[in-house]
């Protein structure tokens, strides 16, 4: 019986379409291209980046003299002693809590507002503007908004103007009676109120005069004093500036010597008031008869009329000066926010606002419990990076804050700056600042780092 031999069958060819199987190996010519390209970046890497660091935690175990003490650990531990150093951190955390926050809220209320008015492009380019001035002429502006004088800072002289519109300014500010001497007719403490001798109606002008008036309070309209023309039984007198360049008789009024109008007199008797007048152009006033009464009295220049007038705030003083600066911060990275959640926002499907609004949400709801969880990822990344800005923070202190109020303000950057070139010469201490502010930036830039390569994976 013959059998037929059959030839085994050669290999099924692969399947059409199916993806070749990968080695795991990379041509050898590849990766020498591929670090041919990246050796230029390493290398700019590494003398920018990586050597700074190495050299600055090698630099931080030793002393202020160089390479020739070492130190340990005893820049950190005087680190955490130091009074200044101290205040810089507690500065910082301020800067960490409450400059990202604002910023991040500005820049949230400002990108949900813009969608909904014609001229939104406009708003965002104006609030994004500052972003485009760097970081010292930003402080030199604000140095001049938060000037002191009403006439060149434009914080304080809207202070001013607001306040001034309700309170109404003093008419002589630091204007008082002579100490002793003839032309010595009032008495009273520093400030006022200023009180004279007890008189009678129907004896004559009382004669009211005060000197160190500040020039500038009397303008060249100023009127020459007159003496006060009594009527029957009434009491008056005038008020007027008692100096004479060159010389006068004290307690008299002397030709050319100014009126002090608008001065407020008062009548007292027995501690109550009876009547009051205001003096006029000519410093002259007339207390009437009906109601002073015939019994002998005093009168009184109340303070009002010699308080200082309003100088406004103090914004660079030392109990202001961090939450000033702040603010022009949050002036400066508003619009960074601002854009950022814009590009977010224009990211969510309009399906489910209009779906919240046609199930009766409020706008308010539709705010809090759709676009702000849709944008929560935008909203970390932004707040996380305002943190690594301004844990950083350097040119707006050191140009904003004065010097006698530089200290209260204090950031580390400052301090590491001060310690290491500033006047401390102690490039150890400033090496272990500079190691302390990068342990304290890591964090928030590996957790930025994180979100991006999620997002990346999405």
């Amino acid at each position: 019986m013959s059998q037929t031999l059959t030839p085994p069958s050669p290999a099924a060819p692969a399947a059409a379409g199916a993806p070749a199987r990968r080695t795991g190996r990379t041509p050898r010519g590849r990766t020498w291209v591929a670090a041919f390209f990246l050796l230029p970046a390493l290398v700019l890497l590494g003398a920018l980046v990586v050597y700074p660091i190495v050299w600055s935690v090698v630099r931080s175990l030793f002393g202020p003299d160089g390479f020739t003490h070492f130190v340990g650990l005893s820049n950190y531990t005087g680190v955490f002693t130091d009074h200044q150093t101290l205040v810089a951190i507690k500065n910082n955390a301020i800067w960490v809590v409450v400059a990202p926050v604002a910023a991040t809220g500005l820049g949230l209320i400002f990108a949900v507002l813009t969608e909904r008015i014609r001229w939104g492009t406009a708003f965002k380019l104006v609030v994004f503007m500052p972003m485009a001035i760097s970081m010292l002429a930003a402080g030199i502006i604000f140095r001049l908004v938060y000037d002191q004088d009403p006439g060149k800072g434009v914080a304080n002289a809207m202070v001013t103007g607001v306040h001034d519109t309700f309170f109404k300014a003093s008419a002589y500010p630091g204007a008082h009676p002579r100490v002793a001497g003839p032309g010595s007719t009032l008495t009273g403490p520093v400030g006022g109120p200023y009180t004279g001798k007890a008189v009678s109606p129907g004896n004559g002008p009382a004669a009211l005069a005060l000197v160190g008036v500040q020039p500038s309070t009397l303008t060249g309209a100023a009127q020459a004093a007159a003496p006060g023309s009594c009527p029957s039984g009434a009491l008056c007198g005038t008020v007027w500036l008692d100096f004479q360049p060159g010389g006068g008789t004290p307690g008299k009024i002397d030709p050319g010597e100014k009126a002090l109008a608008g001065v407020r007199v008062e009548a007292v008797r027995d501690g109550r008031v009876l009547a009051t007048a205001t003096a006029a152009e000519d410093g002259t006033f007339t207390l009437p008869a009906s109601r002073i009464g015939t019994s002998p009295i005093r009168l009184r220049l109340p303070a009002t009329n010699f308080t200082a007038q309003y100088a406004g705030v103090n914004w660079l003083g030392p109990t202001l000066v961090t939450w000033s600066i702040i603010g022009a911060y949050v002036w400066m990275w508003t619009g960074f926010a601002m854009v950022l959640i814009a590009a977010g926002l224009a990211g969510i499907p309009r399906e489910l606002l209009e779906a919240a609004r046609v199930d009766g949400a409020k706008e308010w709801q539709v705010f809090r419990r759709i676009t702000v969880p849709l944008l929560a990822p935008v909203l970390g990344v932004v707040l996380v990076t305002l943190v690594i800005n301004v844990l950083k923070i350097f040119d707006l202190v050191y140009v904003i804050a004065p010097g006698a109020s530089q200290q209260d303000a204090n950031v580390l950057a400052l301090q590491l700056y001060l310690s290491s070139f500033g006047g401390g010469n102690d490039q150890g201490t400033g090496s272990a600042l500079a190691v302390l502010l990068l342990a304290l930036v890591a964090p928030a830039m590996f957790l930025n780092i994180k979100r991006f390569r999620q997002e990346k994976s999405r």
